[in-house]
């Protein structure tokens, strides 16, 4: 069988599935996994004979994605802010609204001047109200480790940072260490249940994308992601949707330092419900996502 007559197949036993433009982007992808050719060399080699060993892969795949299953967890990696992340059963699938908390959470922490050997930043420079947080190694703490993407960002950018990330699944833990251990990257990694959590120690920015569905709003989730990604690290534990934000608001009255900063993903149907739990932060603020729904929260203590 030739790539090209491989690739027909490939689109045609997924059709139920995939439209043909999503079967070739699938396709693509495994293909330069498995044969280690780019999209330029895959489209050079359409008479390229395949071997047996090959063919029966591509079939295997077949048969799981037929399942529902998601490619990024066949594949086992994905990009996420341009970083390879190992991603499996244990952990959710890095989504990229997360990549625009991070994206707002660096632009955030450089523009109130947190003085770290990565931004090189001096006193003379910084907004006199951000001084107390200068004077020692900046402390984050991530709530809900999953594949460790937010602390390996975080880490990667602020080099100096002491980053500390907690999250109930050792399994979760157990890929996010294998992410870190690949980027070089030292996180302190906590198995804890958090709801029961008494934190201990004094943090300058808190972070965290949470379990934010509600028990209410399950049947609006797809199978697959049911089925395939923990839903532990979906929906919440309880009938209460905020029992996280509940309590990060209160640790963080007594542990995020004063001018701290939070940054949180939230549950886009209880923006102003999940705001209204930070109303004594200094500043507390609703951020849209790019596709406008109410996805953030910033706030300043």
């Amino acid at each position: 069988m030739t790539l090209s007559q491989l690739k027909k197949h490939f689109s045609d036993s997924l059709s139920e599935i995939y439209t043909d433009s999503e079967s070739a982007f699938i396709f693509q992808i495994f293909t330069e996994d498995i044969l280690e050719l780019n999209n330029f060399q895959q489209r050079q080699s359409a008479d390229l004979e395949l071997s047996d060993e090959n063919i029966n892969r591509f079939q295997e795949i077949i048969s799981e994605l037929k399942t529902g299953k998601p490619y990024l967890q066949i594949l086992g990696e994905t990009e996420f802010y341009g970083m390879k992340i190992f991603v499996d059963e244990n952990v959710l699938i890095p989504r990229p609204e997360t990549e625009e908390l991070l994206e707002f959470a660096i632009k955030n922490i450089n523009q109130h001047s947190v003085i770290l050997n990565a931004t090189k930043c001096n006193e003379e420079s910084l907004d006199s109200s951000f001084l107390g947080m200068t004077k020692k190694t900046l402390k984050i703490l991530d709530i809900g480790t999953g594949s460790g993407i937010i602390p390996l960002v975080l880490k990667k950018h602020f080099p100096e940072a002491e980053v500390t990330s907690i999250d109930f699944s050792k399994k979760a833990l157990e890929t996010a260490k294998k992410n870190a251990d690949f980027h070089q990257l030292e996180i302190n990694f906590i198995q804890a249940d958090y709801l029961s959590l008494d934190l201990n120690q004094n943090f300058d920015v808190i972070i965290s994308n949470p379990p934010y569905i509600g028990i209410d709003e399950k049947n609006e989730i797809t199978d697959s992601v049911k089925e395939f990604e923990p839903t532990m690290a979906l929906f919440s534990p309880t009938s209460d949707a905020l029992i996280f934000y509940r309590k990060i608001a209160k640790d963080s009255k007594k542990y995020l330092n004063e001018n701290g900063l939070l940054f949180l993903e939230i549950n886009q149907k209880l923006g102003l419900e999940t705001l209204e739990l930070y109303k004594d932060f200094s500043q507390a603020q609703l951020i849209k996502d790019l596709s406008e729904n109410d996805r953030f929260i910033f706030g300043i203590k």
